[in-house]
């Protein structure tokens, strides 16, 4: 129990139950401190109110260039999760091949920086291409406009 836990049990008014256990008479509460009441009111909301399900977790070994990892991952994610590894358990196993003497570790940095170009090129593509089709909607009011003032 932490030094402000005793100061705010003695502060409360003497009770025949144990120290430990929550205060839950209504003249208890009146005269405990503010902080002490929202305490008690959260455990006691959260004893009364259903929890939400746990997601289901499981214990998935991946392997990458040879070596196991344990991860655990929603089971809905183990799909997606086994794919990735596939993915990068190739690219893994192709830099050992081109270059033996890198460690483990030197090998998943480059796959991570690998995976960062890709990523950053992707949004760069997905801006230019929503810059291309700002310019192309431009483009079509002006050649609807024109058409308009010709008719």
């Amino acid at each position: 129990m932490t030094d402000d836990q005793s100061k705010s049990i003695e502060k409360q008014p003497k009770n025949t139950q144990a120290p430990s256990a929550p205060v839950t008479s209504a003249p208890a509460q009146k005269t405990a401190p503010a902080a002490s009441n929202i305490s008690s009111a959260m455990a006691q909301s959260n004893t009364k109110t259903p929890k939400a399900p746990e997601p289901q977790i499981k214990k998935v070994d991946i392997a990458i260039a040879g070596v196991t990892y344990p991860i655990f991952c929603p089971v809905h994610e183990q799909e997606e999760l086994l794919s990735a590894v596939s993915y990068i358990n190739n690219y893994a196993l192709d830099l050992k091949r081109d270059a033996p003497s890198l460690s483990q570790e030197s090998i998943l940095v480059l796959c991570c920086l690998n995976l960062y170009e890709k990523i950053h090129a992707n949004q760069r593509s997905d801006e230019d291409r929503l810059q291309k089709d700002k310019q192309s909607e431009a483009l079509l009011n002006k050649i609807m406009k024109d058409a308009h003032s010709i008719l």
